[in-house]
């Protein structure tokens, strides 16, 4: 096999290298996508219901106790947080090294404005947080919800995703460099042309005389 072949082989099969490596890339990004935005929906649901129950008159301080009571780097449970409408925490489920974990305040100039967020929240090195803000009225005060749950096994998932559509993405790469590779290596390959010698008897015909 010639570098005039693999040269020729590698120009052909580029184009299709490049359509597998952005397919698959694709692949994971939906796949990735479809988790991080399903890790929400517990937390969507229970920051809803809260807002409905505190909006019905139910006190938020029976809802969480004003000191948190759960680890948040130790548990895969949602937990809860309460702020007021001046961005004072009231009451907490969750705790971070012992202490009532500090959120960013700045969130809620945006639920203020849009009613929710949704993002990921890592207080802490080895914690990420799938959390919801929800906002709330009762009566004459509002406030807001966080609702946050971790990411540790979605996250397992990702990187378990990323791996699979890797290895895909290299095994279609290779067979489809190792096919281009014959058939350009076939087509190239010099052909033999068989001469093919006739030998011709000629036989006199000529009258012979009387």
């Amino acid at each position: 096999m010639t570098k005039k072949v693999l040269s020729a082989t590698f120009v052909s099969w580029l184009p299709f290298a490049i359509i597998i490596v952005i397919f698959s890339g694709l692949a994971y990004a939906v796949v990735q996508q479809n988790y991080r935005q399903g890790a929400n929906d517990p937390q969507i649901q229970i920051a809803q219901d809260l807002a409905t129950a505190i909006s019905q008159g139910q006190p938020a301080d029976q809802i969480v106790p004003a000191q948190g009571t759960t680890e948040l780097a130790g548990t895969l449970s949602p937990f809860v947080m309460i702020y007021s409408a001046t961005s004072t925490l009231t009451g907490s489920s969750a705790l971070l090294d012992g202490k009532n974990p500090s959120f960013p305040t700045s969130v809620f100039d945006y639920v203020r404005v849009h009613g929710q967020w949704r993002q990921t929240w890592q207080p802490a090195s080895n914690v990420r947080e799938a959390v919801v803000v929800q906002s709330y009225t009762s009566g004459a005060s509002s406030g807001f919800l966080v609702v946050g749950r971790s990411l540790k096994e979605i996250e397992i998932r990702e990187n378990q995703t990323q791996r699979l559509s890797g290895l895909a993405g290299i095994l279609a790469l290779v067979l489809t460099f190792v096919v281009m590779l014959w058939t350009t290596n076939s087509a190239m390959k010099p052909k033999v042309i068989e001469e093919v010698t006739l030998d011709v008897k000629l036989t006199d015909t000529t009258p012979k005389p009387m």
